[in-house]
């Protein structure tokens, strides 16, 4: 079995003031004025990004790829498991925003309805490569496919998480990298995956009693004695 390759940030921790500046799943229904200072800044560019693409201005497509294709390739290489795919499914993603701009209705922020695309985008990326692993046979044990190093330091752990969450299911895993990786609040992550916000939370508690679970170590006959 090929590994997923993630592109996990170890050694950098995501500060509060990094997931106060990432994107908010808003309505446009209310009103800028309304909203917090922080909060008003990100949902005005967000406004703006949105009816500069509506309009057909490349400024907005080109602001958009700006702003946040750093972290659309790092959710896709999480999920694709490559950089060259991830760098396929930006790019198809962003055709796929020009083609459908005319179906946002601003039921949540323009940049999460951006990323449920992205995600989507991904999802049918992985599907298809599978099909076409079950034609040609790919990943067998006379043709493995190659299984990246673990990147950084404490490989062996890094390398134990990786191949733990490959065993989790597909929707635990979304909302764990999501959460723990990308940064992503639950709020966020509800948009862009359309569950609620409890949702969220529960998965990501399932998920990590689940890694839990399968990266703490046996414990001993005698310790469980006690």
């Amino acid at each position: 079995m090929a590994t997923m390759g993630l592109a996990l940030p170890w050694e950098a921790k995501i500060s509060s003031e990094e997931r106060q500046r990432g994107t908010r799943v808003e309505s446009s229904q209310y009103p800028v004025s309304g909203l917090a200072p922080a909060t008003r800044e990100v949902h005005s560019e967000d406004l703006e990004l949105a009816a500069a693409c509506l309009a057909g201005e490349m400024r907005g497509y080109e602001r958009l790829y700006s702003l946040h294709s750093k972290r659309m390739k790092s959710i896709a290489r999480n999920l694709l498991g490559s950089a060259s795919d991830a760098e396929d499914a930006v790019q198809e993603t962003f055709l796929k925003v020009q083609r459908s701009i005319g179906t946002f209705r601003a039921q949540s922020s323009f940049v999460t309805w951006t990323f449920r695309i992205l995600i989507n985008t991904c999802y049918d990326a992985r599907r298809s490569r599978m099909r076409k692993k079950e034609v040609t046979n790919e990943g067998t044990e006379e043709n493995p496919l190659p299984e990246p190093k673990a990147p950084g330091s404490h490989p062996s752990l890094k390398l134990a998480l990786e191949r733990a969450l490959r065993q989790l299911t597909d929707h635990q895993r979304q909302v764990f990298l999501l959460y723990e990786v990308e940064g992503f609040r639950h709020a966020e992550i509800a948009g862009m995956l359309e569950i609620t916000e409890t949702a969220s939370k529960n998965t990501l508690f399932q998920a990590k009693k689940n890694l839990r679970t399968m990266l703490e170590p046996p414990r001993s006959r005698s310790a469980e004695a006690r």
